[in-house]
């Protein structure tokens, strides 16, 4: 008898192997003034053990030059030090400049007509027209915002910061529900800004709130999108807490 397969278990099996998926998206890399890579050839690589993607592309489609990086000057906390298996790392070397090991040809069969790169070598990344900001989108990747009705309080060392009827629950794959209230049931007499920046590349840039003098357990417990990204445009201006660091009781 077959039995059913949980997906979540078969998703975490996955990463223990070297993955790739093509995708249709028009791909560009810029670096030292330089468009580098233009592609619509390219498919998106998970290396053993990670959850987030590379770009490969042929090199036909790579303008600058392919320098292979001799063994003993690999760099040892390169991104291909890791979970790409046996290969080739290379430097690009353009008009403007190089770009130090930031390619891989690996030795694997399936991916051995495209070169890897570092997407962190890069200036910028466009998907079709749009920018691409943190790292490659997962296509297997969603983002859901809910509206909810659920009664929600947030609680920081037994001082009330936020209580709503109305948050917006956010589903993101293979992580936690965030809980999201609107600004006007928050307490921000408890909060105040923080320098914290951080980048989604499905919700776009937060910025960061933290409990006024409270210490480092206080600090950056809170976030909210100002300008999120379309498919996030539910959560604008909303501000979530870390489950792990406040206390968050549903209250049906």
């Amino acid at each position: 008898m077959t039995m059913a397969l949980r997906m979540q278990d078969q998703i975490s099996r996955l990463r223990e192997h070297l993955r790739y998926e093509p995708t249709a998206k028009r791909i560009r890399g810029e670096a030292l003034g330089d468009l580098i890579v233009d592609s619509r050839r390219t498919v998106l690589v998970w290396e053993a053990g990670t959850l987030v993607p590379v770009y490969a592309v042929p090199a036909a489609d790579i303008t600058a030059e392919l320098l292979p990086v001799a063994a003993e000057n690999s760099r040892r906390g390169s991104a291909f030090h890791r979970g790409h298996g046996a290969g080739q790392e290379f430097t690009l070397r353009t008009p403007g400049g190089e770009l130090p090991a930031a390619a891989f040809v690996a030795d694997d069969p399936e991916l051995s007509a495209y070169v890897l790169l570092e997407y962190g070598a890069f200036d910028r990344w466009r998907e079709d027209e749009e920018p691409v900001d943190g790292h490659p989108r997962d296509p297997f990747h969603r983002v859901d915002a809910r509206a909810s009705g659920q009664r929600m309080k947030v609680e920081f060392e037994g001082r009330v910061i936020a209580e709503t009827q109305q948050p917006v629950l956010v589903y993101e794959t293979m992580l936690p529900v965030r809980a999201y209230f609107p600004r006007s049931d928050v307490d921000f007499s408890l909060l105040e800004p923080s320098d914290r920046q951080s980048i989604c590349p499905y919700k776009g840039h937060a910025s960061y709130w933290s409990v006024r003098n409270a210490g480092p357990k206080g600090r950056n417990i809170a976030w909210s999108y100002e300008e999120p990204l379309p498919d996030a445009n539910p959560i604008k201006g909303l501000i979530a807490f870390y489950d792990e660091r406040t206390d968050i009781h549903n209250l049906g």
